[in-house]
């Protein structure tokens, strides 16, 4: 049965659409801003990487764009549309129902975690489907419904009679992607996919995400990695995050980088192409600031070598020119 929209509730022209938003840690620890006044938008079509240091804000922000937080992690402000929902604003049965079931699908960084130790894959698939459905399906026509679909993904149907323990770490990957795809949602969002595997395993992974768009199963993707070679692969466009902000995003982010985070990121790390001449490699100095006081002024600016004296006082604007975006005093 479709849900109705809630009254007064249009279709967005981007399949996600973030807007302004903040989320926030809270506890006996303080405040610690992790996701701080970001905006972001994602059309049909698009494969949509977000790169960063480890503690800059990229799995908090997958949380909450799907509505999956942790139990101190809390929405602020800001809006977050999937297809048109706010889904900080619409009901929990309609968050569930329909966002949830029917146009996202979140794969968290901790998959290898995520399927049932002591039931076979095609046992938690009917127990997926009796969760967004309502409804029991027997093994069988599980095991007929998941055949297609991972047939069509290049995975061997006898997957679906293993434990998760029988399975390799590139396998379980796999399986756990086709296994979130299987609803068919509009939007695939993946925090770290290609995370502790080897390189081959990687390459598989990384072409199962493009055949999941190419052939229709999903529309859009988002995908959260630290792997900026990996994400060079599959995204068309990139987003880079720096204390809880995004500082820059674009088609061409990794090649010709603008914000000094960014050039000093692709500085540290090995050059992705065979023909780019040796260079040796600079580590970015000092550390992400703490979030629970973060500092006034631009948030890089006590690791950049470009810093001025409005650095300090007051944050930067966003600087949109064409299809690229950053957030820098030198652009203004």
């Amino acid at each position: 049965m479709t849900v109705p929209k809630t009254t007064g509730e249009k279709k967005d022209k981007d399949l996600l659409l973030v807007k302004d938003f903040r989320g926030y840690y809270r506890g006996i620890f303080g405040v610690v801003h992790a996701v701080d006044g970001v905006s972001l938008q994602v059309g049909e079509g698009e494969r949509v990487g977000i790169a960063g240091e480890s503690g800059c804000g990229k799995s908090s922000f997958a949380q909450l764009i799907t509505g999956n937080t942790t139990p101190l992690l809390h929405y602020e402000s800001g809006e977050v549309r999937v297809d048109g929902y706010d889904i900080w604003k619409i009901s929990p049965e309609v968050l569930r129902k329909k966002v949830k079931c029917e146009l996202i699908s979140y794969v968290p960084q901790a998959m290898l975690n995520s399927l049932n130790p002591v039931k076979k894959v095609k046992e938690f698939i009917a127990d997926m489907f009796k969760e967004r459905t309502g409804c029991s399906y027997s093994v069988k026509k599980v095991c007929e419904i998941a055949t297609e679909h991972f047939e069509r993904l290049n995975l061997d149907r006898s997957v679906l009679d293993l434990y998760p323990y029988e399975l390799s770490g590139g396998m379980m990957q796999r399986s756990i992607i086709a296994i979130s795809t299987m609803t068919t949602p509009k939007l695939l969002i993946t925090d770290e996919p290609t995370s502790a595997l080897d390189v081959s395993s990687q390459k598989r992974v990384i072409k199962m995400m493009i055949d999941i768009q190419r052939k229709g199963i999903i529309k859009s993707l988002i995908c959260i990695s630290h792997d900026i070679s990996a994400l060079n692969q599959l995204c068309n466009r990139i987003v880079i995050m720096y204390a809880g902000e995004f500082v820059e995003s674009g088609e061409d982010v990794i090649k010709h980088p603008l914000h000094p985070y960014t050039k000093a990121l692709m500085n540290s790390l090995l050059p992705l192409e065979r023909e780019t001449k040796y260079k040796p490699l600079l580590s970015i100095p000092g550390v992400v600031p703490d979030l629970r006081n973060p500092p006034h002024g631009c948030r890089f600016r006590d690791r950049c070598e470009k810093r001025m004296e409005v650095c300090n006082v007051e944050n930067p604007p966003e600087i949109v020119k064409g299809k690229r975006m950053v957030k820098c005093w030198l652009y203004k």
